[in-house]
């Protein structure tokens, strides 16, 4: 709410000072509140809190016009067109019936109101507002009552649709933002069909309004019959791109050329629409589909220029979601891609091994991150954790030709791991297009001593390792200096001994970092939960693994290997 004009407080004579929430009366039927001069709320009695399903907390300190007033079909009004906000800046006492505030769950209160001036603790000039609950059949119109948008809230209604819809790249929330649009505000329903990628014909959304809230119709939703090419009816001539038209029953009540034009006389029947617009949405390359706008017998029929304002919305719902279509598709390519650099894990007679790979969420679904385990020359099992700088598919990339070069320098090599680690350095800064990364390898060997890993580290995350009676510790005694910075320096090889029934851990970064927090946090939850999953089978400790330590905020892929060692006699690895 705009700041006060002093002027208007001239003449007034403003009552006693408010000075706390708790100076205002319990009324039994009507609500308060106090706005400051600022129009913030300062102050409410316990009937308005009740009245308005929010706490005291949720109210004080809020613009109370952007927060509690609504029209009648529960979209925000501008403060020029709001009689409250009148009354506010006119600095005396007004009052009003037929206007609706909207409750914490967002369905409309609709009230008579009283605004008076008073003064505020220190001598400020506020607003005291007194309301109560009128008749909700006397309070809410229906949209026949509502004249037809003015060119400038066509303006603002087809930019709000534009800032909406091309703010999401997922296609389902595209469609939902779409539907609270424009329902109730043009219309009672709102039916999106769309055309899926192989052809198919889905009703994705029929919702109405009630309380202004929108209401999904599930029960009508679902697939349709293929578009017949030779059918006059207007959604099929709307899914081939054609014209847009406005419909009502009749158009649907002789006999049907199509199973559509079967569908569309069931959704009249069903939803009592009398009147509607049918727009097709297009995008850039083809047709994605149909909106239809619909209202009830005691609305307003549809108009032509209403018409024709539904032919922008859908132009602007088609570009929206051609993006998001493009956007998943480049996403589902890149996990295909994902899914086939990611290895098999080999069978070693008494090592138990399992992996996950979990992608970011906000990426292309890709990301540098990947582990590795396979079988060497000698029978020892090379092991493997890397990290790649980036999260797109050029990381992915990157990382394919650094595990690929790995396995290379690692089967025709008889050198320690340390030795193929620095052969694969070279190659990531004069060979590959990998920027940076970090790794560990090692090679899991068995001996008369029992089970061990001689490893080396380039600047990763430390392993982890949990024996069989929940003790744990992360091995982090050597760590050397990560792939790509062109540094020549010597690496170092360290053996570490893997007592039976042992668990280790291989991790990349994404399960320790997040945003806000140091790393010890995240590195101590970390050992924290993989000991108390010592005993657990493999498959579900790495699945119970990434659902606990993982951080909640955390949006990096993550890369998790694990291996666990057999017991003695009789006793199980736990698979």
């Amino acid at each position: 709410m705009n700041a006060w004009n002093p002027d208007h407080t001239a003449g007034r004579r403003p009552g006693p000072a408010v000075r706390s929430p708790g100076d205002l009366p319990d009324l039994v039927h009507a609500g308060m509140y106090v706005v400051d001069d600022h129009g913030s709320i300062v102050a409410v009695n316990a009937r308005a809190a009740f009245l308005l399903g929010r706490s005291a907390d949720a109210l004080v300190g809020r613009d109370a016009h952007d927060l509690l007033h609504r029209d009648g079909l529960g979209q925000s009004m501008p403060r020029a067109a709001c009689p409250m906000m009148h009354a506010f800046l006119g600095g005396s006492t007004r009052g009003g019936a037929h206007e609706w505030f909207t409750r914490g769950d967002d369905t409309l209160l609709p009230v008579s109101w009283l605004v008076t001036p008073c003064r505020l603790e220190g001598g400020v000039l506020g607003a005291a507002v007194l309301f109560y609950e009128t008749d909700p059949e006397e309070g809410v119109p229906s949209t026949a009552a509502s004249p037809t948008l003015s060119q400038l809230d066509r303006l603002a209604l087809l930019a709000e649709t534009t800032t909406r819809l091309t703010s999401t790249l997922d296609a389902e929330e595209a469609v939902a933002r779409l539907v609270r649009l424009v329902v109730p505000r043009l219309a009672d329903w709102a039916v999106v069909d769309l055309i899926t990628e192989s052809d198919d014909v889905w009703r994705t959304t029929v919702a109405t309004h009630h309380g202004g809230a929108v209401v999904r119709c599930e029960e009508l939703e679902g697939p349709l019959p293929p578009v017949h090419e030779e059918s006059l009816m207007p959604l099929s001539r709307a899914l081939r791109g054609a014209a847009s038209t406005l419909a009502g029953p009749q158009t649907y009540q002789g006999p049907p050329d199509s199973g559509i034009a079967v569908a569309q006389q069931r959704l009249f029947k069903v939803t009592g629409m009398h009147s509607v617009a049918i727009a097709p949405i297009r995008g850039p390359r083809a047709v994605l589909g149909a909106l239809t706008l619909g209202r009830n017998a005691e609305s307003a029929a549809m108009t032509d220029a209403e018409l024709s304002l539904l032919e922008d919305i859908a132009r602007r719902a088609g570009l929206a979601l051609e993006n998001a279509r493009l956007y998943q598709r480049q996403r589902h390519i890149a996990e295909t891609m994902q899914r086939h650099l990611l290895p098999q894990l080999p069978e070693v007679p008494g090592l138990s091994m399992a992996a996950r790979y979990v992608p970011a969420s906000r990426s292309a679904q890709v990301g540098g991150d990947w582990y590795d385990a396979f079988t060497l020359a000698d029978g020892a099992t090379a092991v493997a954790i890397g990290d790649v700088v980036g999260h797109n598919i050029d990381a992915a990339a990157g990382m394919a030709q650094v595990r690929n070069m790995l396995r290379a320098y690692a089967w025709a090599l008889e050198e320690p791991p340390s030795a193929i680690v620095e052969r694969l350095d070279q190659a990531v800064v004069n060979v590959t297009e990998a920027s940076m990364a970090t790794m560990i390898f090692g090679r899991v060997e068995r001996s008369a001593d029992g089970w061990a890993l001689w490893w080396t580290n380039a600047g990763h995350p430390p392993p982890l390792l949990i024996t069989h009676d929940g003790r744990s510790a992360f091995l982090d005694d050597e760590h050397d200096h990560l792939l790509g910075t062109g540094l020549v320096r010597s690496r170092t090889d360290t053996r570490t001994p893997l007592p039976p029934l042992s668990t280790l851990v291989l991790y990349t970064d994404g399960l320790i970092e997040s945003p806000g927090h140091i790393l010890d946090r995240g590195m101590a939850r970390l050992r924290q939960h993989a000991a108390a999953l010592a005993h657990r089978p493999l498959h579900v400790f790495c699945d119970l693994l990434l659902e606990r330590a993982r951080p909640a905020e955390n949006d990096d892929d993550v890369a998790l290997l694990v291996l666990r060692t057999p017991g003695g006699e009789g006793e199980s690895a736990g698979r």
